[in-house]
């Protein structure tokens, strides 16, 4: 989600969750409309401060959870006022348990009814934030409307199907795509087919007169790499016919070397069942091919063991961390840290840090694979490869949201590049957070010397990020712990 987005959310939902406690306070404590009084659980005003701090905190861990700051265009309006009145029903049913059931209580059953409280609480909770969030909503539509904010996007498929797409995607100015050329299938003929063709584009308010735009041919899909790179593309949008299947796939395979999102048509969901998942934004049906299948929760669950467990590690192992970080520094010439520039999640660049396990310039003649038995490895570094303690300082990187603990290992720009020509969907691995361990670490763990060993590798991070789930993410976790304790890295 974007920066400016994500802060006017948060704020949104700061003004709209405090503001409907203090309206729930004044009912119940000054309307008259309740029976109150000083029991142990109930607010008092000098409490209502640290009360409100807490409440705030409360739901905007539940709105992490069930997903309300994921990027908008991911969601119909009417699906994200569903996913507000779940959560906010979730959080209210345990805010009554845990604040308003009180089982000593028998003065005004009734007025002090839990239940009561919790209906009331949840419509005055629910109309700020839903309200709110609408303002926000109806804003970023008329950017939209206005050409503000918008992803550059092409369309493939033959002229008729591209021109229908692009058209299509015109009416809706509010997804947010604005379709700056269209590509044609290599192989059909088309290269000499129309250079452009005309849609039209709503204009602002209704009743303004359409605009008329030009869409402009861009290449062939074999040139699809070229044309991303060359025009920021950020979408892809795809309108090939269902018996396009080799086609179909041969378009995924080359925009998937860059970070651009990929929509097809619906009616090529057989081609890519389990990988795709249908949205209906506005009424407009498209596919997203996302191989992320984590739920919100999920997520978010996933990213609070990594801060809770890598902190735990940290505390717990100071004195290995401390012993290491001495062996390292005493046994060979060199700084007991290294560090190198990796490729993360969505093509970020970090600097991933390690405990240096080889001699100093080991790579001066430039980037090249370890290999088993490495002769540039120092007897220390070798102890240290072999128990994956090495890895440790990559728990800075963790906290720090660059890395989780649990993902595709993170490659060098130099490498990657070679990669993304030599295997099909490599860039897909950079859609999720690199980790320090995985899949492929876990049941195999071996260090690549070639890029066979690269290709084996990619399997098996393509085939965590098509089955990724928190109860997974723990059974890596488990599995790589019974490696360190047995020693059994590599060298």
């Amino acid at each position: 989600m974007p920066r400016k987005e994500l802060i006017l959310l948060v704020a949104g939902d700061f003004l709209a969750l405090n503001a409907a406690w203090l309206a729930f306070y004044w009912l119940r404590v000054d309307s008259g409309w309740f029976v109150f009084h000083h029991g142990v659980s109930d607010l008092t005003p000098a409490l209502l401060p640290q009360s409100a701090l807490f409440i705030y905190v409360f739901w905007m861990v539940l709105f992490v959870f069930f997903g309300l700051y994921r990027p908008w265009y991911v969601r119909a309006p009417f699906d994200e006022i569903i996913t507000i009145l779940k959560t906010l029903a979730v959080g209210t049913i345990l805010l009554s348990v845990l604040m308003w059931w009180d089982p000593f209580d028998t003065t005004s059953p009734t007025a002090n009814d839990p239940r009561l409280l919790g209906i009331t609480y949840w419509i005055i909770t629910a109309a700020l934030c839903i309200g709110i969030r609408s303002l926000i909503r109806y804003g970023q539509r008329r950017l939209l409307e206005s050409g503000v904010g918008t992803r550059p996007s092409i369309v493939i498929g033959d002229p008729e199907n591209a021109k229908d797409l692009a058209a299509r995607v015109a009416h809706y100015p509010r997804l947010g795509y604005e379709v700056i050329g269209f590509v044609y299938p290599s192989g059909n003929g088309y290269a000499h087919g129309p250079a452009s063709f005309t849609i039209e584009r709503r204009n602002g308010k209704r009743g303004n007169a359409p605009k008329q735009l030009i869409i402009p041919r861009l290449g062939t899909t074999e040139e699809l790499e070229t044309v991303i790179d060359r025009h920021g593309v950020k979408e892809v949008l795809i309108a090939l016919g269902s018996n396009e299947h080799e086609r179909l796939i041969d378009v995924i395979a080359r925009a998937s070397k860059s970070n651009a999102g990929l929509k097809i048509v619906p009616d090529l969901y057989d081609i890519v069942s389990g990988q795709a998942r249908a949205r209906e934004i506005y009424g407009f049906p498209l596919i997203d091919v996302n191989p992320v299948l984590l739920r919100p929760w999920e997520e978010a669950a996933k990213r609070i063991l990594d801060i809770s467990v890598s902190l735990l590690l940290i505390v717990l192992g100071s004195p290995i961390i401390v012993a290491t970080a001495a062996a390292v520094k005493f046994s060979s010439n060199g700084p007991i840290i290294y560090s190198q520039e990796r490729i993360g999640r969505e093509g970020k660049r970090f600097r991933i840090f390690k405990f240096r396990s080889m001699l100093l310039d080991a790579e001066q003649s430039g980037p090249q694979w370890a290999s088993r038995n490495d002769p540039r490895v120092t007897p220390v570094g070798r102890f240290i490869r072999k128990t994956h303690l090495d890895e440790i300082p990559q728990l800075w990187n963790v906290l720090r949201g660059d890395m989780s603990l649990v993902g595709p290992r993170p490659e060098r720009e130099f490498f990657v590049r070679q990669l993304i020509q030599e295997i099909p969907y490599y860039n897909r691995r950079h859609r999720v957070r690199p980790g320090v361990t995985g899949l492929y670490q876990a049941m195999v763990d071996k260090y690549d010397e070639n890029i066979n060993d690269v290709k084996q590798r990619v399997k098996y991070d393509l085939m965590y990020i098509e089955s990724m789930s928190f109860r997974l993410d723990l059974k890596i976790l488990f599995r790589t712990a019974y490696m360190m304790f047995r020693g059994k890295g590599q060298a």
